[in-house]
């Protein structure tokens, strides 16, 4: 993957296919842009898809500080301003949301559309389990947290599912890979301003994605950025979680493929 450094830190970034339009992708906490790699195949023969690592996390450098979503933003903003991509159709997961919903409030100049995916505007209801995960991270590693974590990222239709254990396998094994490190991007996410009184100045248009059974941010988070954020569109994913750009892709790529025709006026 290339490299680019943005704000003193090395950012991993990929760019795959063509096509008039540009997509971006920013992932959840605990992953990386990989996460999106069912989108990306999907796309990727209309659009080019650029999907990238957030500081600390995936091939990005971890640095000692610069974890906080105001400054996430920031890189954001170099990343797409040194790229040139003009305006773009930017789509955010969780934590990828947290910094979509900022550069569409704060740069509208940068974003075409916006695809918010299950995500919140409001500050971290949960910081106390949180914050005792992270402790045990910090201790004892990754492995310590695993079942738990998984149970907040993936909903329980697809951690259930016999026909998908080497799937979900998989995405476990993603998730231990990362280092102890990785508590400081939990620490920008854990404490987190919210941005309920900026979303109302996005205009550009919105879809709104979340899982039936997302428990990290659920439907009524995404409830209140719909009530927010003028003409926007609410899609609920059944039979997914936190991650239902993986668990369910089918419907993932339907309701970006008919956002995106409207937006871009091809239908």
């Amino acid at each position: 993957m290339p490299v680019m450094n943005i704000n003193g830190c090395h950012y991993h970034y990929q760019s795959q296919g063509s096509g008039p339009e540009t997509i971006v992708l920013s992932h959840g906490l605990l992953w990386s842009g990989h996460m999106f790699h069912k989108q990306v195949d999907y796309f990727k023969d209309c659009y080019r898809m650029i999907t990238y690592d957030h500081r600390g996390q995936g091939a990005s450098e971890v640095t000692a500080r610069g974890y906080d979503m105001d400054s996430l933003y920031q890189d954001t903003v170099t990343l797409l301003e040194h790229l040139k991509l003009g305006p773009v159709h930017f789509g955010g997961l969780s934590m990828g949301g947290f910094v979509a919903m900022r550069l569409a409030a704060r740069r509208p100049d940068l974003v075409k559309s916006l695809i918010l995916m299950e995500t919140s505007a409001q500050p971290e209801p949960n910081k106390f389990k949180y914050n005792l995960l992270k402790s045990m991270v910090k201790v004892f590693g990754v492995n310590s947290v695993v079942k738990p974590v998984m149970k907040i990222m993936f909903g329980e239709t697809f951690r259930t599912d016999p026909n998908r254990k080497k799937e979900l396998a998989y995405w476990t094994d993603q998730l231990k890979q990362n280092d102890k490190t990785i508590i400081r991007a939990v620490s920008g996410v854990i404490d987190r301003n919210g941005v309920e009184e900026e979303i109302g100045h996005i205009t550009c248009p919105t879809l709104i994605l979340v899982g039936t059974e997302d428990i990290g941010t659920t439907p009524e988070k995404a409830e209140f950025i719909h009530s927010q954020v003028p003409g926007s569109i609410l899609k609920y994913i059944e039979n997914a979680g936190h991650t239902a750009c993986i668990e369910e892709p089918e419907q993932y790529n339907i309701e970006i493929e008919k956002f995106l025709l409207e937006v871009t006026g091809t239908q």
